[in-house]
């Protein structure tokens, strides 16, 4: 059996040794209050002789008087920083079930929905090929998109063969090649996929959980579409 623990038993039945109340971080912070009973306290025990000079007393009521707007300051930036959080939070939600463009080789077939990518051509390309292969680096489907000009553009495959049976739902690598200039070149390959489930990744802000394909950042997705799952 799991041990279960609850704090508020435990501080009633088995106390701290020596009963010392544990700190309450906000009863350090000096307030205005605090400040002027200072002051107070300063003023009835200078020395007659030799008063505080003014200069000096505005310049400590002035330090106070910035340390303590800072501190609001803080503080109004902290519920601001959470209220963008929330909101982020609650756009990203919107995101699930909806398709995604990747800059990935990788694309997830599950039996019934087409592969569908994009190639990225910096210029003018001749002869451009599409293949995409299985886990065991096998082709399995090649189109020609012949000449193509700068941009991107989409290709799609319904995963049928040539003998017009499916390939078996998984991932599926797509790579792109043609003649670029003089000479023949890889092309970037980018892919669709589906949104699961967003995470917020404190520093890395938003992430996408996608199907079977793994975790994206939502600063990396190049284009969002409505999609279908």
């Amino acid at each position: 059996m799991d041990n279960i623990t609850n704090a508020a038993l435990e501080g009633l039945y088995w106390p701290d040794k020596g009963g010392v109340a544990k700190e309450n971080p906000d009863d350090t912070r000096l307030t205005q209050e605090d400040f002027f009973k200072l002051l107070t306290q300063q003023l009835s025990m200078q020395d007659p002789t030799k008063p505080v000079e003014n200069e000096q007393m505005i310049a400590q009521m002035t330090n106070f008087t910035m340390a303590e707007g800072i501190t609001n300051l803080t503080e109004e930036f902290k519920g601001f920083a959470q209220s963008m959080t929330s909101n982020q939070a609650l756009q990203a939600s919107s995101l699930v079930g909806r398709q995604v463009l990747i800059p990935s080789d990788t694309a997830y077939f599950n039996g019934s929905r087409p592969i569908e990518g994009m190639v990225s051509l910096p210029q003018t390309g001749q002869d451009v090929t599409v293949r995409i292969k299985n886990e065991r680096g096998e082709v399995v489907h090649s189109m020609n998109m012949g000449t193509l000009p700068q941009g991107q553009h989409k290709f799609t495959w319904d995963g049928t063969l040539a003998n017009g049976e499916k390939v078996p739902p998984g991932d599926y690598i797509v790579e792109a090649n043609g003649r670029v200039g003089d000479q023949s070149e890889s092309i970037p390959a980018l892919t669709y996929a589906f949104v699961e489930s967003v995470s917020m990744g404190g520093q890395r802000g938003v992430v996408l959980n996608l199907e079977s394909i793994g975790r994206i950042d939502l600063k990396d997705v190049i284009q969002i579409t409505n999609g279908s799952a």
